[in-house]
């Protein structure tokens, strides 16, 4: 049998991305501005000190007062991977594409996700409102040990079925949720700011969150990737309270 995989990680990098400051203030300017808009340049590091005053205001008031749509205008592409019960959370979010690997279509690889010794293990609280707070040195062993028996006996099983020429899309059926499978995932940049508001857990938000930790993991990773590609944006979305417009 293929030798199995732990991981206690998960993999987002950015494929593809058109998404600048710019894209926001063009949009939000058509408004006032018409066809003049198609004159101005992209931001380049060119701009003087008043420029990029009036930019950053602009994006500022656009986030406070949630006009959303000049925020659609750009598109960023992440290539994910995760465990299935990841995605699973992932996919609740309408507010992207995704394709995922499929496991009609090709053998799933021996990857599966294993808590970190620092993962919280303990949820204390009531619905809408945990907290996770570490687990004891047994509870911690218990996870480890049992995480690792059944994945490994979970895939012995779906080996044997392959082995003995049943379809793919049926010996799938005994895999655990945490095996890892990987997607492409497209959005604008107002539709990740969503995605961020409910997936990371910050203070001085105006709507905590309380989000599980592993898909808070790649939710840290995009957003790192916003906070490169429109810093400004970015910098409006903390500043009022991590509210998508």
């Amino acid at each position: 049998m293929t030798e199995i995989e732990f991981r206690s990680d998960v993999t987002v990098e950015l494929v593809r991305a058109s998404a600048h400051d710019s894209d926001v203030l063009f949009a939000a300017r058509v408004s006032t501005q018409g066809e003049q808009t198609l004159e101005q340049s992209r931001l380049d590091g060119s701009e003087t000190d008043a420029d990029l005053t009036r930019d950053r205001g602009l994006i500022n008031y656009l986030m406070r007062d949630r006009h959303g749509s000049p925020f659609e205008h750009n598109t960023m592409t992440f290539y994910v991977q995760a465990p299935i019960f990841v995605f699973r959370e992932f996919m609740r979010h309408r507010i992207a594409s995704y394709n995922e690997e499929s496991g009609r279509y090709r053998e799933l690889r021996p990857v599966f996700y294993l808590p970190a010794a620092d993962r919280n293990l303990v949820q204390v609280g009531k619905p809408g409102a945990y907290d996770f707070l570490p687990g004891s040195p047994e509870q911690n062993a218990i996870v480890e040990q049992q995480t690792r028996d059944v994945s490994l006996r979970a895939y012995a099983a779906y080996q044997r079925m392959l082995d003995a020429g049943v379809a793919r899309e049926v010996a799938r059926i005994v895999l655990p949720l945490n095996i890892y499978s990987s997607m492409y995932v497209t959005m604008n940049a107002r539709a990740l700011m969503n995605f961020l508001s409910l997936r990371t857990r910050r203070d001085g938000t105006h709507f905590p969150s309380f989000p599980q930790r592993e898909i808070e993991m790649c939710a840290e990773k995009m957003e790192a990737h916003l906070g490169e590609l429109m810093p400004l944006t970015y910098a409006a979305f903390n500043a009022n309270g991590r509210v998508a417009p």
